[in-house]
């Protein structure tokens, strides 16, 4: 595993963020840093409960941070430190900036006990969609599939 010099102090700030908005009352104990060449380049704590918006986690929010603050969508070559184990939607999110590293303190038992239990959620990744409990159902599949013929021969792509 790659060292960083200042891995624990990127942690504690990741676990400083995620006190800073549980306290604040902006959402749940979580932080996130996105670092780069040994720089913060994106921060973030949970911010569910405060936007109204459950997508609002710390790790998103600090992609997104990062994003932006290096004009891209591909964080290939950036590291992230989470206050806790990422959940499914954070940890889809870190695979498609394509961060190399996660680092986190608190796992997901400590979360659960906590009342955030994603288990569930990881679970249901392993059912097919329809036996999922979100039911699923697939409609007009051909003009859904129409979409990826003209997105392959679209000249102007970008793919990511």
């Amino acid at each position: 595993m790659p060292q960083l010099s200042d891995e624990n102090t990127f942690m504690k700030r990741a676990i400083e963020l995620a006190r800073h908005g549980m306290n604040n009352n902006f959402g749940g104990p979580f932080g996130a840093v996105v670092v780069n060449n040994g720089k913060i380049v994106g921060e973030g704590y949970n911010e569910v409960t405060s936007r109204k918006d459950p997508t609002a986690h710390a790790e998103v929010i600090a992609i997104r941070n990062a994003c932006k603050e290096l004009g891209t969508f591909d964080l290939s070559g950036c590291v992230i430190f989470c206050s806790c184990e990422p959940c499914p939607m954070c940890l889809g999110a870190i695979y498609w900036a394509r961060i190399d590293i996660i680092y986190y303190s608190a796992n997901r038992q400590n979360a659960a006990k906590g009342g955030f239990d994603d288990e569930f959620i990881f679970a249901e990744f392993g059912t097919s969609p329809q036996q999922r409990k979100v039911k699923c159902f697939q409609l007009i599949p051909d003009q859904g599939t129409t979409l990826f013929t003209e997105w392959i021969h679209k000249p102007d792509r970008t793919s990511y």
